[in-house]
C-alpha cells in the first residue's frame, strides 16, 4: 500500500479582538476556536506564559495530547491483533519546550506514561514490549522532530 493521503480540514479564528485589534502586544486577546465539520468545539488561547488563558487549550497541549493520543490508539491496535485483551488505558503525558533567545522556542521531548491493564499475565511482558512499536508506527510521533519517550506500566487485572 503506498501513496495514500488523508486530508484533514480545521477551521482557527481568532475570537480575541478587544476591540483595538493587535495595535498593542499586550492589549489583544490570544482567545480562538478551533472547529471542524461535525465535531465539538475547541476553546483555544495561547499557554498563560505567552499571555493567553489558562481554562482554554493551547497549541502546546494539543500537540501533547496529540501524541498520547495517537500512541494509545495505535497500541491498542497492535494489542487486538496480538490478542492482547486491554480494559484500561490512562497516560499522564509531559512535553517539555525549551524557549530559545526569546523570540522561539521548541519542544524537546514528550515522555509518555501510560498504566495499561490487561487481562493475561502471561501475555504483560509483550504488552510492555508493544509501546516501543506503537511509537514506531505512530503517524504524530513521525511527524516530530523531538524524542519521544514511554514510560509504560503494565498491571494485570
Amino acid at each position: 500500500m503506498s501513496g495514500r493521503e488523508h486530508h484533514y480540514d480545521v477551521t482557527v479564528r481568532w475570537t480575541g479582538d478587544t476591540g483595538k485589534g493587535t495595535a498593542r502586544y499586550l492589549e489583544y486577546g490570544r482567545d480562538h476556536d478551533i472547529t471542524a465539520p461535525g465535531k465539538p468545539l475547541i476553546k483555544g488561547s495561547a499557554d498563560p506564559a505567552f499571555l493567553g488563558q489558562s481554562e482554554r487549550w493551547n497549541p502546546e497541549d494539543l500537540l501533547v495530547a496529540s501524541l498520547a493520543e495517537c500512541h494509545m490508539l495505535t497500541y491498542l491496535a497492535l494489542c487486538a491483533r496480538e490478542r492482547i485483551v486491554v480494559t484500561a488505558y490512562e497516560d499522564r503525558a509531559t512535553g517539555t519546550m525549551t524557549e530559545e533567545g526569546g523570540a522561539s522556542g521548541r519542544f524537546t521531548e514528550v515522555v509518555l506514561a501510560p498504566v495499561v491493564v490487561v487481562t493475561d499475565a502471561a501475555k504483560a511482558e509483550r504488552a510492555a514490549e508493544l509501546h516501543h512499536d506503537a511509537n514506531k508506527t505512530c503517524f504524530i510521533a513521525n511527524s516530530v522532530n523531538f524524542p519521544v519517550r514511554h514510560e509504560p506500566v503494565i498491571r494485570v487485572e
